[in-house]
């Protein structure tokens, strides 16, 4: 598929999905859109699937009738191998688009028309028995209570069941339109078409957006700092995934990686992140997201990842309990991040689990530099006692959904190969202004990426400070004591000044002569 033809797909969805959008706002509408999208995926690969069982029996998936014994038979055998294979399974009857067709059904008697065109508790079933097909099998986990959050009963959606009824078949059969060309396309670029509906969203949900995404650019350095050299990766892990992408981005930089770990606090959000993977080709058994409070109660605790990716909520409130202190991933330090502030929180927890040949970069608040007190103990202790920071690089203000300051990357290895100094960058004025936001762009990416992977220093942009000079500093990171930006102005000619303010006076007194001759010959008083 052309990059012409993917960008014609993704405008296709976001047509669709602002169908829904006057009705709703766009963090509820998403969950919909979104949603019957990825069941519409999971119709056409149980569809492709099955025909290619079905292939010796010269027969389609669609074709079998399921209320013979042979179609029973048949079904039954699918599947099982579906379950296995899948992770999931959908019957004939119960595929996107024959409910689509269903729900824009024509008849010439209009009591048949009303009663065939309503769908909505037939989808409302289906829905709830893709979730309940895996049950008891190893994907349950990661198809539960999938479609929870698509309620097929609001009232956003219409007042009347008729109203709500008319909208959902009109998106499912504008979306039927559409082929997702899976047997014949990369998964990827469906997976990019969601990526890009996710981003349309971010942009429309204010603060709201942060919960669930990261912009695409900061996501792609994120994704190279921590692959920098390596071409598979065991494993990789975000502790507040949102919606996946960081983990997905991650995937793109490297040709195999083998397990997909994650954890999200919001409920809506970790649903969203689960389809999210499915939908780009990466197979259950790869992948655990876990929904819950990361810092309150990690699920992944028994776990090293080779890489670990983040943009955790900046500045978040959390407990801060005494208890902590007892904890593995705080102990050692021997004071807590502050409660009002967890980002150091967030990088004590991701430095207990980064494995010793691991790489971790995270997305901070630039407070994290400099703020002192319990914070600054905590800075000290991973320089000075642990020699975990490689990097810390400066991103430009406002490139993020919901908030407008400045921000930062901090690069962490266990294992550095430069461990006698630390990179500065300074990328705060490499970006591009857009009408409410700025972005990088694809050059500003690059060259922080190449910066940090050539360590070399270039004068108003990068500096390597020796481990020395940033203990001179007192372990203050803030970026401005290691990078100078500043532009001296150009010299002002005095002499150049004083002549130019002559000119102005001489014209000045002549222009004054003319006006008062103008006056005399009018008989006038002048105004000077």
């Amino acid at each position: 598929m052309s990059e012409e033809q993917k960008r014609k797909l993704e405008q296709q969805l976001w047509n669709i999905a602002n169908t829904l959008r006057g009705k709703m706002d766009a963090d509820e509408f998403r969950d919909y859109i979104l949603g019957f999208i990825f069941y519409k995926y999971l119709s056409e690969r149980m569809n492709n699937y099955a025909n290619e069982i079905l292939q010796e029996d010269k027969i389609t998936y669609q074709s079998i009738n399921e209320d013979t014994d042979e179609g029973k038979e048949y079904i039954e055998a699918i599947r099982e191998e579906a379950l296995d294979s899948l992770g999931y399974f959908l019957k004939p009857s119960e595929l996107f688009s024959v409910i689509a067709k269903k729900g824009n059904a024509k008849s010439d008697d209009e009591e048949a028309e009303v009663q065939s065109n309503f769908i909505l508790e037939e989808l409302a079933a289906i829905l709830k028995h893709v979730e309940q097909s895996t049950l008891g099998t190893d994907s349950e986990d990661d198809f539960g209570n999938l479609f929870e959050d698509l309620d097929l009963t609001s009232t956003k959606l219409g007042r009347t069941v008729k109203e709500r009824n008319t909208i959902i078949a009109k998106v499912l059969s504008h979306l039927d339109a559409i082929d997702f060309e899976l047997q014949n396309s990369d998964a990827d670029v469906l997976g990019d078409a969601y990526e890009y509906l996710i981003g349309q969203f971010a942009s429309g949900a204010g603060k709201k957006a942060g919960e669930f995404y990261t912009p695409q650019q900061v996501s792609k350095i994120l994704a190279k700092l921590v692959t920098q050299r390596k071409s598979k990766l065991r494993s990789v892990y975000d502790p507040t995934c949102g919606s996946g992408s960081l983990l997905l981005r991650v995937a793109k930089e490297v040709s195999d990686i083998s397990e997909f770990y994650g954890q999200e606090m919001n409920r809506t959000t970790y649903n969203l992140a689960r389809m999210n993977m499915i939908l780009h080709g990466v197979h259950y058994s790869k992948f655990d997201i876990k929904q819950e409070d990361t810092l309150e109660k990690p699920q992944h605790s028994d776990k090293r990842f080779e890489a670990i990716v983040a943009n955790p909520p900046f500045s978040a409130n959390w407990s801060a309990n005494k208890l902590f202190l007892n904890d593995d991933r705080f102990s050692e330090y021997g004071v807590l991040a502050p409660s009002s502030k967890a980002d150091f929180a967030f990088v004590q927890h991701m430095i207990h689990q980064l494995d010793e040949n691991g790489t971790m970069a995270i997305v901070l608040p630039h407070g994290v530099l400099f703020r002192g007190a319990a914070e600054g103990h905590i800075r000290r202790y991973l320089i000075e006692d642990r020699n975990y920071l490689d990097a810390v690089i400066g991103l430009p203000a406002n490139i993020f959904y919901g908030t407008s300051i400045p921000t930062c990357i901090l690069v962490f290895k266990k294992c550095r190969e430069s461990n006698q100094d630390i990179l500065f960058i300074d990328a705060s004025n490499h970006f591009e202004k857009a009408k409410n936001q700025n972005y990088l762009r694809e050059c500003d990416v690059e060259k922080i990426v190449a910066t940090y992977n050539e360590r070399k220093t270039e004068d108003k942009y990068s500096y390597t400070a020796p481990l020395s000079e940033v203990a001179e500093n007192d372990y203050n990171l803030n970026i401005p004591r290691y990078v100078d930006t500043f532009e001296e102005e150009e010299p002002v000619d005095l002499t150049a000044v004083a002549n130019e303010l002559v000119t102005v006076r001489n014209n000045r007194k002549e222009t004054e002569e003319s006006i008062k001759g103008f006056c005399t010959e009018l008989g006038i008083p002048t105004p000077f």
